[in-house]
């Protein structure tokens, strides 16, 4: 464990991004902070260094990505139907199945050291799941859990028809993190229909502007989000 704690978190909002631009630039951030935590294991405490943390917004064009536990098959077109729907295809080193990834989406890429925070992962991956909840409260949404599962769903009380509205999927590597969630906000739900949803074949997507029966502010979205963030694990965000 750091003798050292950073809480220090580094915000940025990369926009609209390509999947692999993003992927490696995560791949760079998550590998230069394992560095810093391995190199601190034989020196001195007076000459460790802060372990930095990064927590990471975007859009991505049309992208599927298939996660360790996933199955090829939940991806329901070709790659000719990929190409003429002008969507890309990743198999990716997240936990979890296959999702989808397009505009109008809020992908949170937190590549935190936890030992800066917590070092449990589930407790890391409710943490997550509560800021959003609390966003969409701000809404006047009630989402929730439903046991056995990620994410963050509607309707997950009586599960008449539970649909899920953010989906979770994460690495981490000597409490370092990496990739995170996707909150469905003015997403093209209709993509959704290529993919067996993160292997869940009898339970709908949903989006913010679903529930809402409106278009939503992504930016006003991403700030109440981000605040939410920062107060569960006592950030200090930067940037």
């Amino acid at each position: 464990m750091n003798t050292l704690i950073n809480k220090k978190v580094n915000f940025q909002d990369l926009g609209l991004i390509d999947y692999q631009e993003a992927w490696d630039y995560q791949e760079k951030i998550f590998g230069e902070t394992i560095a810093v935590k391995t190199q601190n294991r034989s020196v001195d405490v007076e000459n460790q260094q802060l372990t930095p943390n990064f927590l990471l917004f975007c859009q991505h064009p049309h992208v599927y990505t298939l996660g360790k536990s996933g199955k090829l098959d939940h991806l329901l077109v070709s790659e000719d139907d990929l190409a003429a729907k002008q969507a890309k295809y990743y198999k990716i080193n997240r936990g979890g199945d296959i999702t989808y990834h397009g505009p109008g989406q809020i992908v949170g890429y937190p590549i935190l050291d936890l030992d800066n925070f917590f070092t449990d992962i589930h407790i890391y991956m409710r943490t997550l799941e509560e800021a959003i909840i609390l966003t969409l409260a701000e809404y006047g949404l009630q989402a929730g859990r439903i046991a056995g599962l990620t994410g963050v769903w509607m309707d997950f009380e009586q599960q008449k028809n539970p649909r899920k509205i953010c989906a979770l999927g994460v690495k981490a590597s000597r409490w370092v993190t990496m990739h995170g969630f996707a909150l469905n906000v003015n997403t093209d739900l209709s993509y959704f229909g290529n993919i067996v949803p993160c292997g869940i074949d009898d339970k709908a997507v949903t989006s913010l502007a679903a529930e809402l029966g409106r278009d939503v502010d992504l930016e006003e979205v991403s700030n109440k989000l981000k605040n939410h963030l920062a107060q569960l694990f006592s950030m200090e965000l930067q940037g």
